[in-house]
């Protein structure tokens, strides 16, 4: 049975534009192709599928993943390291839950004795256990933008993923207290926050508007960014997108 490539991206939640992205490439060429021009899936390929999404998920990048998928022979023997590597996928997740719990805790405290957490000395590094490159799935209609992302992280040492993790912190609290104390999202002093950000994410390159605001809604769409900023405080996430949105309407457009 084949399955055309609407409904291959219905059933996979990758968008039709990912999959014609993927067969451009050669990373995950069609069972067949109709007199019409649409492409059909087999079972065969939808299990490659099921691959990519598994290595994509453990942060793998798309050359690397084609390399994978070129060298394996076993198909039982692939999904046992990809096996393997969901259970150290498992074992992030739960040092990002201890992070969360944390934060939680030193929020909870620093609100009773009346402190921010900006006045703490050594605040917990929220976005430990999450990894830059897990924007790739909120821009994978920016396949360009996703791998420069990929690659760019992939290159940075444990020093500079920790400062960088660290940096990201401290930005949320700050946009935290400003959404606390009332402040608009387009308010100039928020507006400067999202401007020192979009300064940081632009060494990779010059962002469009459009792939700015993909970025913002990553905060929101993705399960384990949302998590972090909403550990800070509740709506934190939406803030951010909302913050981005009008600079990148104001700024960029």
């Amino acid at each position: 049975m084949d399955w055309p490539i609407s409904e291959v991206a219905r059933m996979s939640g990758v968008s039709a534009r990912t999959l014609r992205h993927y067969d451009e490439t050669g990373l995950l060429r069609p069972a067949r192709t109709g007199a019409n021009g649409y492409r059909y899936y087999g079972e065969r390929q939808l299990l490659l599928l099921q691959q990519i999404l598994v290595l994509r998920a453990l942060g793998v990048g798309l050359p690397e993943i084609g390399r994978i998928l070129d060298a394996q022979v076993d198909e039982v023997e692939a999904l046992r390291g990809h096996h393997r590597r969901l259970l150290a996928e498992r074992d992030r997740l739960d040092a990002l839950a201890g992070t969360v719990s944390r934060t939680i805790a030193e929020l909870e405290r620093s609100r009773k004795d009346g402190r921010t957490m900006s006045a703490i000395n050594r605040p917990e590094n929220l976005f430990e256990g999450v990894q830059p490159a897990q924007y790739e799935e909120s821009l994978r209609d920016f396949p360009e933008l996703a791998e420069d992302a990929e690659r760019r992280t992939s290159a940075m040492s444990e020093a500079e993923m920790e400062a960088g993790q660290r940096e990201r912190t401290a930005q949320m609290i700050r946009l935290a207290e400003l959404l606390t104390a009332g402040t608009p999202y387009d308010a100039a002093p928020v507006q400067a926050e999202v401007h020192a950000q979009y300064r940081a994410v632009s060494q990779l390159r010059t962002l469009t508007a459009e792939e700015y605001r993909a970025i913002g809604r990553s905060c929101v769409e993705n399960e384990q960014w949302r998590a972090a900023y909403e550990a800070i405080t509740p709506g934190l996430a939406a803030y951010q997108r909302d913050a981005i949105e009008a600079y990148a309407t104001t700024r960029l457009s």
